[in-house]
């Protein structure tokens, strides 16, 4: 907002377009609420400017005189928001991108450079923000980063996946240490939060025969879409749900069992074993009597006084390269 703020750049008549838009003070201050439409498809962030007073979706396809954009630390994804970007603004516009300086802020000015030709810039609050009109723009180069972020086969072709997605070419450490010790007696309605693009949910379809019905929830609606895709297989047998929610809001029902590797790191990057806390309060709300929660995490992190608080028993399973695995039992 810093342009904006300095009067260097105004707000259109005709509205302005805000990708991976985020809530803040800066956004209260300087844009007009009814002149600006946010796209965001990670969840909290989406809700958090739904209840701020901002028209926000999921996604679109018309343009606008003005684009804003928060272009991520995953480079792939970053130029693809940027030729997305690019393609969202009406004949004669300008785009506007803004990253932390130690979110790659020097590199990203560089993309948007070379695809949108010399732009001006402001740094303050250890960020950087450029912006340019689109009349120099490479049009064969947007066309080439259009398709940096879509969904790919990946672990050779077993499973699909798309850069930005948390671990998304791999295998999660984490999760494939909760995986290896996983029963194969789950059984009942369950659920995987914050599911990513679908490896746990795999891993219990495929071991446990018992399991009949299993909803996948996570924030990010990239990822649960390629988790839609990975667990297709599974449907024939399983009653499936994709719910795109805010595991630290609540769940919605009731469960026999839940498995998890919660994030603890905040849309931004930085620490916050919070989510995880959160993450074991819904976990233990939502279970019904005997049902168990299998979660992994880094081995430092804080979860044992929640894990008490809202589970009759709780065990360590299992300790190795930094993490550990836990079974919770509803009493």
């Amino acid at each position: 907002m810093l342009p904006f703020a300095d009067r260097r750049l105004a707000w259109p008549e005709a509205g302005a377009l805000f990708l991976r838009a985020r809530e803040g003070a800066a956004l209260h201050a300087h844009a007009p609420r009814e002149r600006v439409v946010c796209e965001q498809s990670f969840r909290p962030a989406h809700d958090a400017l739904q209840r701020a007073g901002f028209q926000v979706r999921a996604g679109g396809g018309d343009a606008f005189p003005l684009v804003l954009a928060l272009p991520p630390r995953q480079r792939d994804e970053a130029r693809a928001l940027l030729a997305r970007a690019l393609a969202r603004t009406a004949p004669g516009g300008r785009v506007v991108a803004a990253m932390a300086n130690d979110a790659g802020a020097r590199s990203g000015q560089a993309d948007f450079e070379a695809l949108l030709g010399p732009a001006q810039s402001m740094s303050k609050y250890k960020s950087r923000v450029f912006w340019a009109g689109t009349g120099r723009a490479d049009a064969a180069l947007a066309e080439a980063w259009q398709g940096l972020d879509a969904p790919r086969p990946i672990l050779d072709g077993r499973f699909r996946s798309r850069p930005g997605v948390f671990a998304w070419d791999r295998i999660d450490p984490a999760s494939a240490l909760l995986a290896r010790h996983l029963p194969g007696d789950l059984a009942g309605h369950g659920a995987d939060l914050g599911a990513g693009w679908g490896f746990l949910s795999d891993c219990v379809l495929a071991r446990c025969p018992g399991v009949g019905a299993l909803d996948v929830v996570e924030a990010e609606a990239r990822a649960l879409d390629c988790a839609r895709e990975n667990l297709a297989v599974h449907a024939p047998r399983v009653a499936l749900e994709f719910l795109w929610h805010d595991v630290t809001a609540g769940l919605p029902r009731r469960y026999d069992f839940i498995v998890t590797n919660p994030p603890f790191h905040a849309l931004r990057g930085e620490p916050r074993p919070d989510i995880g806390r959160a993450f074991i309060a819904a976990a233990a709300a939502a279970m019904r009597p005997g049902g168990q929660l299998w979660l992994v995490a880094n081995r430092q992190l804080p979860y044992e006084q929640a894990l008490a608080s809202g589970f009759a028993r709780v065990d360590e399973v299992a300790r190795a390269d930094g993490y550990k695995v836990v079974r919770a039992v509803k009493g």
